[in-house]
């Protein structure tokens, strides 16, 4: 073994095996046919779902809860709000999710995240945009849900922000990444109960003082991979609220739509 290899953590390695990984999927994307963003089989247009997956994926459509985007079985025709919304109303005005949390979904979530699918970036993003056009339409600045700097350094990569920045690419939204910043380490939240999550949360967020000029009276949309309970995002908007910000809605790749 070399001097330079004993010298390169292990930490080190994994990123150039990483950006090694994304260098040699994007000869493969260049010279093979585009294949299913999920399972990989073979179809004609690059960056989508094979009829399989896509039947699977769950994407929501209206008719949903104008507040938490959940939707019904059954269109009753205008602007609803849930009996959920009414009876616990979130901090953040609205939340849209392109799909459910459905098993094709999840795999592209994990993938992202812990499989070094940075190609998965663009496309979901796009699936995003489009759930979310009518809170794009009024933004003034996307908000990506930090990692802790400890977390952040052990993945070097942020999904949330990932998505953001290509959110913004496509809509023309600005993106900042330091207007919230969290503030101290928390459990992950999956696998917690409903109460647990709220309580993991509080107090893990803040908008720092030198930052609050960059929210005050400005409509902002929060963007996340997954929105479970809410409890994340309901944390990340008081403490938006409270620095100033107008309006904070909510945008997620997916939603539970029932969850525990």
């Amino acid at each position: 073994m070399t001097i330079l290899a004993k010298a390169q953590s292990p930490k080190r390695q994994a990123w150039w095996g990483r950006l090694f990984g994304g260098l040699t999927r994007a000869a493969a994307d260049t010279f093979l046919p585009p294949t299913c963003l999920a399972c990989r089989v073979p179809i004609g247009i690059a960056g989508g779902l094979c009829p399989a997956c896509w039947s699977k994926a769950g994407f929501i459509e209206r008719p949903y809860c104008e507040r938490l985007g959940t939707p019904f079985p059954v269109d009753h025709g205008g602007d609803l709000v849930s009996p959920a919304a009414l009876a616990d109303p979130p901090a953040y005005a609205r939340s849209r999710a392109a799909a459910r949390y459905s098993d094709v979904v999840r795999d592209l979530v994990h993938q992202m995240k812990y499989g070094d699918r940075m190609d998965l970036i663009p496309p979901l993003a796009g699936w995003m945009a489009r759930a979310g056009g009518e809170l794009l339409s009024e933004a003034d600045l996307l908000i990506p849900v930090p990692l802790h700097w400890r977390r952040l350094w052990q993945r070097r990569f942020n999904q949330s922000s990932a998505l953001a920045h290509a959110i913004g690419k496509r809509s023309g939204i600005a993106v900042d990444d330091h207007v919230l910043v969290r503030a101290r380490a928390t459990q992950p939240q999956f696998g917690l109960p409903r109460e647990r999550r709220a309580e993991n949360v509080q107090g893990a967020f803040q908008v720092p003082r030198e930052r609050r000029l960059a929210v005050k009276g400005k409509k902002l949309v929060l963007i996340d991979d997954v929105l479970t309970t809410g409890a994340t995002a309901d944390a990340c908007t008081k403490v938006l609220l409270r620095a100033g910000a107008l309006r904070v809605d909510v945008l997620v790749l997916a939603r539970v739509v029932d969850p525990n």
